[in-house]
C-alpha cells in the first residue's frame, strides 16, 4: 500500500466516522440544538406513568432569550428546560416571538412539580411587540417547552413531577 492509497482509506475511515456521529447527533432527539447547551436525560412522572424525555438546559439569560428559536421541528421526546436562579412571578411568561413550532410549556416548582401548563402557538409578527406573553399563572422557577400535545397526549397535569437524570427517575 502507497502512502496516498493509506491516507485515501485513512480519509475513507473518518468519513464514516463522521457520518456515524451525524447519524446519532440526530438520533438524539433534539433537532438543531443550541450550540454548547448541555442535554439531560429526565423524566415526567404521572398518574398515567413515567415519561423519559431528553431535554436541552437553558440556563443563561442569553440561552433563555433564545430558546426554541428558529426551529423547524423537534423529536416526540425532546424539549428545552429553561432554569431561573431564582423564582419567577405568576405573572411573569413566556412569548413565541420567532418561534416556528407550536408548543406547550409546563411552569415548574424547585423540586419539578409542575404548576401549570400552557399552550402556545407560533407568533408570525415581525416584531416581538405584536407577539402575546403566556403567563404562568403560578410562581415558578423552572418551565419546561415540549411538542404541542405533549402533555394531553401522555397524561401530564398539574401536580405531576419532573425529575432530572435518569437514575432518578422510577422503572416503568
Amino acid at each position: 500500500m502507497t502512502f496516498a492509497s493509506g491516507l485515501v482509506r485513512g480519509a475513507g475511515v473518518w468519513a464514516l466516522l463522521a457520518a456515524s456521529s451525524m447519524l446519532y447527533g440526530c438520533s438524539s432527539g433534539i433537532a438543531a440544538p443550541q450550540d454548547g447547551l448541555p442535554v439531560v436525560e429526565a423524566c415526567f412522572v404521572s398518574a398515567s406513568g413515567v415519561v423519559p424525555v431528553k431535554l436541552e438546559i437553558a440556563s443563561t439569560s442569553e440561552q433563555r432569550q433564545k430558546g426554541l428559536m428558529g426551529r423547524t421541528s423537534m423529536a416526540a421526546d425532546a424539549g428545552m428546560l429553561f432554569k431561573y436562579r431564582e423564582p419567577r412571578s405568576a405573572s411573569h411568561g413566556f412569548w413565541m416571538y420567532k418561534t416556528l413550532i407550536p408548543l406547550d410549556i409546563a411552569y415548574l416548582s424547585e423540586d419539578g412539580k409542575i404548576g401549570s401548563i400552557r399552550k402556545m402557538v407560533p407568533c408570525p409578527s415581525a416584531s416581538g411587540s405584536g407577539c402575546p406573553t403566556y403567563p404562568a399563572g403560578v410562581p415558578f422557577i423552572q418551565a419546561v417547552e415540549m411538542n404541542a400535545g405533549f402533555y394531553r397526549e401522555y397524561g401530564i397535569r398539574p401536580g405531576d413531577h419532573l425529575y432530572l437524570g435518569k437514575e432518578n427517575c422510577p422503572a416503568r
